[in-house]
């Protein structure tokens, strides 16, 4: 799925997630557990955990320019339950590295999933995203997605009790 996405934003090439991109991915996946905005999550595990966690059809990657074309974000999505009748509904997860954000490859990363999960028609996106997590609210919020609720008080992470904002994006095209 190599493609290029440029103009007013990085360039940056979104390819499928592979076992052998899983050290930079938890690279990326632990800077994000740093800022404590991210998620409730304090370690990012290992390969065996995450890809146990996310649905295989739907992971990607962002390399930046260059020669080396380093990864620089990752993106997937993960069943929000087991039961059939929610196989239409998926958690979205973005992750950039710090030196690549705010230059739109959380969006071009998002942007791609948001494709990938209509082509298997998947209806409904969600995520949930600390409210002092602003980035990613705005990336959110620009790609179609709606605060439905606040969930209040719902974990801790270092001691501290954390509301979280529940956003989903209804697709406009499956299950019209």
């Amino acid at each position: 799925m190599s493609q290029w996405r440029g103009s007013r934003r990085m360039k940056c090439s979104i390819e499928t997630l592979t076992p052998e991109d899983w050290g930079n991915v938890r690279s990326i996946y632990a800077e994000g557990i740093k800022t404590g905005c991210a998620t409730f999550e304090t370690d990012p595990g290992t390969w065996e955990t995450w890809n146990a966690a996310h649905l295989p059809a739907h992971r990607f990657v962002a390399r930046g320019g260059g020669p080396a074309a380093a990864l620089i974000g990752w993106a997937a999505l993960a069943p929000v339950s087991s039961r059939r009748v929610y196989a239409g509904v998926a958690e979205v997860s973005v992750y950039v590295a710090s030196v690549s954000q705010g230059k739109g490859v959380g969006r071009s990363l998002l942007e791609a999933l948001i494709a990938s999960a209509e082509e298997a028609g998947i209806w409904t996106l969600q995520a949930m995203i600390f409210p002092e997590n602003v980035a990613s609210l705005k990336l959110h919020f620009a790609c179609g997605f709606r605060e439905v609720g606040r969930r209040e008080k719902l974990g801790k992470l270092d001691d501290k009790w954390h509301d979280v904002l529940l956003l989903e994006r209804r697709s406009k095209v499956v299950a019209d």
